[in-house]
C-alpha cells in the first residue's frame, strides 16, 4: 500500500536549484549569462518562458481542460532501484474558470488465475487540498506528509509558474545563462516571487521545450533545505501537444522514482462524478 502512496508524489504534474545537479553546468565558460545588446535579463527571462509556452502548444497548452494517462511507474531508495514496478491510468483536471484541478489514479493489479487481466482495485483522489486512497475496505485520507509534498510539487510545476506566477505582483523572471541537462543544452531561467519562493526551469535550447524544473523547500524537521527535481525526455506530440513520455524525479540529488507514460489523451469527455470520492465508495 505504501508504493500506492508514492505514486502521487511521482507524477505531480505538477513542481522544480541544487548545486549537485547543477556543478557541471556552472563550470563551463557558456553558463554565464550573456544578453542580447539592449536586452536585460529580465526581458530575456520572459521571452524564454514565452518561447517554452509556444513549443509546448500556445493558447492549445494553455486551453487544456484535462488529460487521461496511462503507463508504468518505478520507484528508487537512495538512488537505486527497490523493484517496485506499478502500471496505472491517471485522469488529471486542470484548473479552469468552472472546474478545480482534480486528479485521480487507479492503480492496476492482476486479476488472477482464474479471470485473466488487470484490474483497478486501489484509487487515489487529489482534490480541493486533500488527498484519499479508496481500496475494497473503503476510504482513507493519506498521511499530511505525503499530501503536503503533492500539493506543494503542484504549486510549483511548469503549469502553476506560466498561469500563477510569472504575472503575479513582484516577480522577478531572469535568464540565468546557459546549463547542461544530461548531454543537452539548455537555457535557465530563475523566477523568484515576492515572498523568496522559487523556481527553476532549464530549457531545450533548439527546442525551447522543458528539460529540467527545480524548487528548494525548508525542510521543519531538520531545519534546512530539501531540492526537488523533475527532468522530462522522450516527448512526443499529442493532439498538436509535444508532451515527455519520460519524467524522472530527484530528491536531494538521488533519483526517487520514474513514470514511463504509453498513451495520452487530452480533452476528454468526463464523467461528471469523475472526482466524486462518494460515488466511487458506492462503486466499490
Amino acid at each position: 500500500m505504501k508504493s500506492f502512496a508514492l505514486f502521487a508524489l511521482a507524477c505531480i504534474t505538477l513542481a522544480l536549484p541544487a548545486p549537485p545537479l547543477f556543478s557541471q553546468a556552472d563550470s563551463i565558460p557558456s553558463a554565464a549569462p550573456v544578453q542580447p545588446a539592449g536586452q536585460t535579463a529580465e526581458q530575456r527571462g520572459r521571452e524564454l518562458i514565452g518561447e517554452m509556452v509556444t513549443a509546448l502548444g500556445g493558447q492549445a497548452w494553455l486551453d487544456r481542460q484535462n488529460v487521461q494517462e496511462q503507463g508504468r511507474f518505478a520507484t528508487f531508495f537512495q538512488g537505486q532501484p527497490n523493484g517496485i514496478i506499478t502500471e496505472f491510468k491517471l485522469t488529471r483536471q486542470f484548473a479552469g474558470p468552472s472546474r478545480p484541478a482534480a486528479m485521480r489514479v487507479g492503480f492496476l493489479t492482476e486479476r488472477g488465475m482464474i479471470l485473466p487481466g488487470k484490474k483497478i482495485d486501489v484509487v487515489q483522489i487529489w482534490t480541493n487540498g486533500t488527498g484519499s486512497e479508496v481500496t475494497y475496505k473503503g476510504k482513507t485520507t493519506l498521511p499530511n506528509d505525503q499530501v503536503e509534498d503533492f500539493y506543494r510539487s503542484r504549486a510549483h510545476s511548469i503549469e502553476a509558474v506560466v498561469r500563477d506566477w510569472i504575472n503575479a505582483p513582484g516577480v522577478m523572471i531572469m535568464d540565468d545563462g546557459t546549463s547542461m541537462v544530461g548531454r543537452r543544452m539548455a537555457d535557465k531561467i530563475s523566477i523568484l516571487t515576492a515572498d523568496n519562493d522559487a523556481v527553476t526551469l532549464e530549457l531545450d535550447t533548439n527546442t525551447h521545450l522543458p528539460l529540467r524544473r527545480t524548487f528548494q523547500w525548508r525542510n521543519t524537521t531538520y531545519k534546512d533545505y530539501d531540492t526537488d527535481a523533475e527532468e522530462y525526455e522522450d516527448y512526443h506530440t499529442i493532439q498538436g501537444l509535444p508532451t515527455a513520455f519520460t519524467t524522472t524525479r530527484y530528491h536531494n540529488g538521488e533519483m526517487a522514482s520514474q513514470t514511463f507514460l504509453v498513451d495520452v489523451k487530452y480533452n476528454v469527455d468526463l464523467p461528471p462524478d469523475t472526482f466524486n470520492i462518494q460515488v466511487l465508495l458506492k462503486k466499490k
